[in-house]
């Protein structure tokens, strides 16, 4: 699982993403945070943990911009103890509140907590597909090829999960986008493009590159075999 780590205190910073990735977890660290929203659109993580107390624009603003495209989950994390912060971080669209400094296992818990959540993560139920000799596992949002694993985002995965049920067969771009808008992913015909470009390039990277094929005026088609 991706998670977008928007924090600008960077001893706190290393110390999140060492713990992060002690279990499993993917960490995308924001450098420039005056693209904090570009650094998101550019990754589409799982989840993002979002600092208040930022350079030049602060969490409030950047949630309030990353939630005109999208549901993903976000945890504020912050040394502010005002109740309205708090309050006003759960109306602007925040999953949860962790207040600094905080126990790194009581940051880790809630981030499964709201994995199994949003993204029905149960390693007892995982559900699994082959394709193209590879292994997708919808529940944790990997494809896995021999030894080579990749994190696909939500949307990707969504893409995916769409173009895999209508194997060999066209998939309209208005079919892909209704299935998105409905899951509240994102609503421009531009970023459905940006992310079945994105999809491709992680599959090609694989060893995977012409699984997903453009139909021009149509729409996209996955092969069963290449």
């Amino acid at each position: 699982m991706d998670i977008l780590l928007v924090e600008d205190d960077k001893t706190l910073c290393q110390q999140i993403t060492e713990a992060l990735a002690s279990w499993d977890f993917n960490v995308i660290k924001v450098h420039d945070f005056d693209a904090v929203l570009q650094t998101y659109l550019d990754h589409q993580p799982h989840m993002i943990l979002m600092d208040i107390t930022l350079p030049k624009f602060d969490g409030f603003y950047w949630t309030r911009q990353i939630r005109q495209h999208s549901s993903v989950p976000i945890i504020f994390i912050s040394s502010r103890d005002s109740p309205m912060d708090q309050v006003m971080s759960m109306e602007i669209g925040a999953d949860d509140y962790v207040q600094k400094p905080f126990h790194m296992p009581v940051l880790i818990a809630k981030l499964q907590a709201i994995f199994r959540r949003v993204y029905q993560y149960n390693q007892q139920e995982r559900r699994t597909m082959i394709w193209q000799e590879a292994v997708v596992d919808w529940s944790k949002g990997t494809v896995t090829k021999q030894d080579d694993v990749t994190y696909l985002s939500k949307t990707e995965m969504l893409i995916l999960e769409v173009l895999l049920k209508h194997k060999n067969e066209i998939v309209a771009r208005e079919d892909l986008m209704t299935a998105l808008w409905d899951d509240e992913a994102f609503v421009s015909d531009n970023t459905l493009t940006v992310n079945v470009n994105r999809l491709r390039k992680k599959l090609a990277a694989m060893g995977m590159p012409s699984v997903i094929e453009t139909k021009v005026g149509k729409g996209y088609i996955a092969h069963d075999n290449v």
